[in-house]
């Protein structure tokens, strides 16, 4: 075999040169690792040869240990895939990391099983067979990521899912581990291959090429022709590489644990097998082989870091994606495994009780093991033809009328005509190809052309019903013994539902707590699910649980089992759901990013959902401490509408308010007062920002006074406050009116001037917008906004305001959609409610309405001395904070304290009429 490579690399080149090398190279790394001592069984991952090569060697043999290239510490995890229906991803995580950078957090390897690879066979036999001892050698989780760049995200060192596909999903953000990963390391070579192979994808072309000529093959062909093609890909990838230290420490590795492992148990090697990916059988560092002289690896320990470790379900699709393989690539392979194993009557192992498998097992006395020097297999393989196969019309042709039933269920216009082209148009591909029959890629590129044409009606396209078709997205599934004990508390505390949750389709309950109230354990449960699993796991149809309300009937949709990884993570980080969520909430409060909006949130969370006063008060505190830490006030309108929620729930549910909401107050009124000459002038805090500073100051200022807190802070913060932008000059104007530096009439005159001035007409709706901002901090000035709105459309022509009127309508959409209602209830109230009453209507503003002025004797004042005379404490007190001496007279008299009140205060007494007038 050297000496034909030799001569062919001599003749293509015109003399021995570089090409000669590589492809004697090629030649000693199949002695080499057929040579060696221990036996090394090379295989490609989720490949169906390899599994069939597996079984048939291990009947032969029956080895007593086996090596596994599989990360070492997930060997506990193993057995529990007896409880499982593949395919399954055996997986390490940790949330909390001890020597590693935090934004890699949370930290996840996986590893997929499917029946049809040679990792699960060696699996299968070693745990169900007695006396056999399976151990794995390569590198540890922890390891995995002490070898990653620091530079650069873990995810990045193998194929990530996409997650743009739900079932792709199932892997989540992971690190991918497989045995065998036998594909082209630079683009150039894959391309080359792809192109002269006639296919599309790298699975096709391994599926051509390698696949179908191994499926028959003996175990020394196999072997020969495995590590041929890891050695090839080797050999030709780039020597120095950060990939290709990580790949040759990862040799280093597993051979130190191997000679370790043999050291210690005295095995003999006759009776081990070495279970490996083909690439890392051609390996050529110094520690490769039981008799080498270099001294073992340096394995350095492991992290600080805790990994939990369980099982969570995988898919066909997830695995392609996580892999990089060609859509549907798994799902063929699957089929191929099935048909092999009907067609040689190799009998696979499988492990008992695993569901969704029937358990067959076949023991007894093992084969005759060649003994002697491995003879040359590869020449005989690669210079004969293929094997004749021809063509299988029978399954052909089943393929074509599935295929058209499949489309017409999916809204295609398909026929018997189309099945007859697509039977047809499969054969002359696998001929135009190279093939001696169509391969389910010929079929699945006939069928697109001959149905699919250029439309597709529904959501599916026909390359995906071939896929169906050939075996579809098998999904896998963790059984309830293999359950972390959180999950299990789940499935357990939600049993009075009466469904079954492990099912993967949704499913509805519906609660009535009212006439079933044992279900509102389940109630309390499903809200602290739907806050920690992702969307549509537990979804709420009907109900809400929000500060100081429960409602009485809940209905939820439920998919819990589609949503079980997700399950299954959170048993990795607690015991109890609860746990899991009081862990949370403190990360959210206590995380680098935490700011005080989030410690709030965190605050309402443990309200509603917990109702643990001692993580409130803990929270509370945190909260406190967040605010004063701030140096922006970005967040101002969100906490603004959070400690008003929580400050009303704990006035309406506790005789006071708890220390940590004082705190609040206190340190928000000095922290915004200290903040507000700054935010009016810094051009990037916008006036909502503002508005929203000014409105805890002002809506809170009861209860801060109360708490000791002192005004003249916030009146020396605003007068410091000079602001040249219009919507905050509004603000500030607003601020002074509140304050009582501004009197209406002054606040009315000014935007009278603005509206006279045509330079500062363009700018009026910045000034409204203002306006409209400061209706949250000085909710009495509702009835002066649209006053104002309202002397603009009257009294500016439409030539200047059709111009700025969009410009108005943005600035209040942006702005203030929350206050708009306001101003739309107040001109409600202030207009006629019928169109004929239109004509004769007059402004309450102009003053020349006759029953505008209160004068006494008049029906409206009548009834507000009614009002005041009704309750004279009041108007007591209020008399004597104004300065006005003299008692109550009797009714006789004509005038009383009260009208001596209407007279004093016209204006206060004009507004108790006008809503009088309108009530």
């Amino acid at each position: 075999m050297r000496e034909q490579l030799t001569d062919a690399a001599a003749a293509f080149a015109g003399g021995p040169d570089a090409l000669a090398d590589i492809l004697t190279g090629i030649v000693d790394d199949v002695d080499r690792a057929l040579g060696e001592r221990l036996e090394i069984f090379p295989v490609c991952h989720h490949s169906p040869a390899s599994a069939l090569a597996m079984v048939r060697r291990l009947r032969q043999k029956q080895p007593r240990v086996i090596y596994l290239e599989l990360c070492e510490d997930l060997q506990p995890v193993l057995t529990e895939l007896r409880n499982c229906r593949l395919p399954v991803a055996v997986q390490a995580f940790a949330s909390e990391l001890d020597g590693f950078p935090a934004a890699w957090a949370p930290l996840s390897v996986i590893a997929p099983v499917t029946e049809a690879s040679a990792e699960y066979q060696a699996i299968a036999y070693a745990l169900e067979t007695p006396g056999v001892e399976l151990v794995l050698v390569d590198r540890s989780t922890d390891h995995v990521f002490q070898w990653s760049p620091r530079d650069e995200s873990p995810a990045s060192e193998e194929s990530t899912v996409d997650g743009s596909d739900d079932q792709a999903a199932l892997h989540g953000d992971a690190v991918g581990v497989e045995i065998g990963d036998l594909r082209p390391r630079f683009a150039e070579l894959e391309a080359y291959l792809l192109h002269h192979g006639k296919v599309r994808h790298w699975s096709e072309w391994w599926d051509s090429y390698v696949e179908r000529p191994l499926a028959t093959a003996d175990h020394d062909t196999y072997r020969q022709v495995m590590v041929l093609i890891g050695s090839l890909f080797r050999r030709l990838r780039p020597s120095s590489s950060e990939r290709t230290d990580r790949d040759e420490d990862r040799e280093r590795y597993m051979w130190t644990r191997i000679r370790q492992h043999l050291a210690a148990t005295g095995a003999d090697p006759a009776d081990c097998l070495y279970v490996c990916g083909a690439f890392h059988a051609a390996s050529r560092v110094e520690q490769f082989g039981l008799d080498s002289p270099a001294p073992d690896f340096d394995i350095t320990d492991r992290t600080a870091t805790r990994w939990q470790y369980g099982l969570i379900p995988s898919s066909h699709s997830a695995i392609e994606a996580q892999f990089g393989l060609a859509p549907g690539s798994v799902s063929i392979a699957a089929a191929t495994w099935n048909k092999a194993v009907s067609a040689s009557g190799v009998t696979p192992y499988r492990l008992g009780g695993q569901r969704g498998a029937t358990g067959r097992k076949r023991r007894g006395k093992p084969e005759a093991v060649p003994v002697g020097p491995v003879t040359d297999r590869l020449s005989g393989f690669l210079a004969a033809p293929p094997t004749p196969d021809g063509l299988d019309e029978a399954e052909l042709r089943r393929w074509c009328v599935d295929i058209v039933r499949l489309a017409r269920r999916n809204g295609y216009l398909a026929s018997t005509a189309d099945a007859i082209a697509v039977f047809e148009t499969s054969i002359l591909l696998a001929g135009l190809r190279n093939r001696a029959r169509p391969t389910p890629y010929d079929f699945a590129d006939a069928a697109v052309t001959c149905i699919e044409k250029d439309v597709v009606p529904g959501r599916r396209d026909v390359r995906r019903l071939c896929e169906i078709l050939l075996g579809g997205d098998r999904i896998g599934q963790v059984g309830y013994d293999a359950l972390p004990p959180l999950a299990r508390d789940v499935l357990h505390r939600l049993e009075p539902l009466g469904l079954d949750l492990e099912k993967r389709t949704v499913q509805r309950a519906l609660l009535d707590l009212q006439g079933s109230p044992e279900l509102a354990g389940c109630s309390d449960l499903l809200w602290m699910l739907r806050h920690l699993l992702p969307p549509g796991a537990v979804r709420p149809i009907m109900g809400e649980r929000r500060l100081g309300h429960r409602s009485i009937q809940e209905s939820w949709d439920l998919a819990v089992g589609r949503h079980q990884r997700a399950l299954i993570e959170l048993g990795y980080e607690g015991v109890t759901v609860e746990q899991v969520l009081e862990q949370r909430l403190r990360r959210a409060a206590h995380g680098p990013e935490a700011t005080a909006v989030s410690a709030l949130a965190a605050v309402e969370d443990a309200i509603t959902l917990l109702n643990s006063p001692r993580l409130v008060e803990e929270l509370g505190a945190r909260a406190v401490e967040l605010l004063a830490g701030e140096r922006t006030v970005d967040d101002a309108p969100e906490v603004l509408r959070r400690i008003r929620r929580l400050l009303a729930h704990h006035q309406a549910t506790a005789t006071g308010l708890p220390a940590w909401c004082e705190a609040f107050v206190t340190t928000g009124y000095a922290h915004y007062c200290t903040l507000l000459p700054t935010a009016f002038v810094d051009g990037e805090t916008g006036v909502r920002q503002v508005g929203a500073m000014l409105g805890f100051l002002f809506s809170l200022e009861s209860l801060a006074l109360s708490l000791g807190c002192d005004r003249s802070q916030l009146e020396l913060a605003v007068g410091q406050s000079h602001p040249e932008a219009p919507p905050k000059v509004a603000l500030l104007w607003a601020a002074h009116h509140q304050l009582g530096m501004l009197p209406l009439a002054q606040l009315r005159q000014r935007c009278r001037q603005l509206l006279s001035n045509p330079l500062v007409v363009p700018a009026f709706p910045q000034y409204l917008s203002g306006f409209v901002h400061a209706l949250e901090p000085v909710p009495g000035l509702t009835p002066f906004v649209v006053e104002t709105m309202s002397t603009a459309f009257a009294r500016l022509p439409d030539p200047v305001l059709l111009p700025w009127l969009p410009n108005l309508i943005t600035a209040l959409r942006a702005h203030g959609p929350e206050l708009v209602p306001l101003l739309v209830r107040e001109a409600g109230r202030t207009f006629p409610g019928t169109l004929s009453a239109l004509d004769s209507w007059v402004p309450p503003w102009s003053g020349t309405a006759p029953a505008a002025a209160p004068v006494i004797g008049q029906r409206p004042v009548g009834q507000v001395h009614g009002l005041l005379a009704e309750y004279r404490e009041p108007v007591d007190a209020v008399a004597a904070l104004l300065g006005v001496e003299g008692g109550w007279q009797s009714p006789d008299d004509g005038v009383t304290d009260s009208g001596v009140l209407v007279q004093a205060h016209p204006g206060s007494a004009e507004a108790i009429a006008r809503v009088l007038r309108l009530s």
